[in-house]
């Protein structure tokens, strides 16, 4: 017997959930988006088999309702559906990054016939909207649920066999362990990449080139801040008591590492910076955390004509797709002239072996 299963919003997120779902041969899906050329493209390429413009009539026809929006949004969604009159169970998840106020509104749920478990696929792009959409987008990827008060252990399971051919590693968390985690590893770091953005444009007034030396590894360092603004600045205040506590802490440790400085304390500043190094070194390599991974190889290449086109060539008789290229001028501390992203690790890694076969220097950055 085939599930009716609804997608409200078909962005990255949804639409990378929809374009898995849509695998399966027993589950019959309707999307909703405010897009209507995204609804469009979705119903031509098959990822849903039905668009619908009306919530509630889209609600009463689903047995599982995947709410892939905003937060604020995702919470007013939940609040409209204890007012919806349903003739069969209804099991409902979400995406958001910050699970309280969202698990609080679904806690507040009194029909018997809903469930919610909340969702959190850590996986991302730097990309939006449904044309960045990809199903291979959380292979690997921790897939992080979050059941409500109303809702156990066999309304987990059915998500994750729903989400099966994500190829997602699900664990499931309390709400308050999934918003600190997320805090310190995701939202709190993404804070801070914009604030080093902010003080880099203040010293431009000085320093013109500034600009062009920001081009290597203070870009890498700040990419998270090239993310949706309207996004973030939902997530921030959604989970701003955590983050201002962060705030606190980290003026803390800023603190003591300016008077290591400003008293000379050079033993002090070797261990702080090699903890942090050891620490970091231990971190998993495979695995895909809370912010968006970028796959890179560094090719180490002569400056001379076709240089370039010829790496490019060996690549492309392997059949493996390029996301972008740069030429780095500012490389300290990384081997290659030569920077080449890619969609997975798979085709990273392949890249490197192919290449080294090559006799190219390559360096893929842990």
């Amino acid at each position: 017997m085939k599930q009716t299963v609804l997608v409200v919003g078909l962005g990255l997120i949804g639409g990378s959930i929809a374009m898995n779902v849509s695998k399966k041969e027993d589950v019959f899906i309707i999307g909703m988006d405010g897009d209507e050329d995204t609804l469009n493209m979705a119903l031509k390429q098959g990822v849903i088999d039905q668009a619908a413009f009306n919530f509630k009539e889209a609600v009463i026809e689903a047995d599982v309702c995947i709410l892939a929006t905003p937060i604020s949004i995702t919470i007013e969604y939940i609040h409209r559906l204890e007012n919806i009159q349903l003739n069969k169970p209804l099991l409902v998840t979400d995406v958001s990054s910050v699970k309280n106020q969202v698990l609080e509104a679904a806690n507040r749920l009194n029909n018997p016939l809903l469930s919610f478990v909340g969702g959190h696929p850590m996986a991302g792009s730097h990309k939006q909207g449904y044309t960045a959409a990809k199903p291979h987008l959380f292979e690997n990827a921790i897939y992080v649920l979050t059941p409500s008060i109303h809702a156990n252990e066999k309304e987990a399971d059915r998500l994750k066999a729903l989400f099966s051919e994500t190829h997602a590693r699900f664990l499931i968390f309390t709400t308050e362990e999934h918003d600190e985690m997320t805090a310190v590893i995701s939202h709190f770091p993404h804070l801070i990449a914009s604030s080093l953005v902010h003080q880099a444009r203040g010293w431009e007034e000085t320093h013109p080139y500034i600009k062009h030396l920001a081009a290597g590894g203070f870009k890498d360092i700040t990419r998270i801040a090239s993310s949706n603004p309207k996004l973030w600045q939902d997530i921030f205040f959604q989970n701003k008591d955590l983050l201002i506590s962060m705030l606190d802490d980290w003026i803390g440790e800023m603190d003591k590492i300016k008077t290591y400085l400003s008293e000379n304390e050079k033993e002090k500043t070797f261990k702080y910076l090699s903890d942090a190094k050891l620490y970091r070194d231990g971190l998993p390599v495979k695995e895909k955390g809370a912010i968006p991974a970028f796959y890179d190889v560094y090719v180490d290449i002569h400056d001379q004509p076709g240089a370039i086109r010829d790496v490019i060539g060996i690549l492309a008789e392997e059949a493996i797709s390029i996301k972008n290229i740069q030429i780095l001028e500012i490389r300290e501390g990384i081997t290659g002239v030569l920077r080449i992203s890619f969609a997975t690790s798979k085709e990273q890694l392949k890249s490197k072996q192919i290449l080294g076969q090559y006799h190219y220097e390559v360096m893929i950055q842990q």
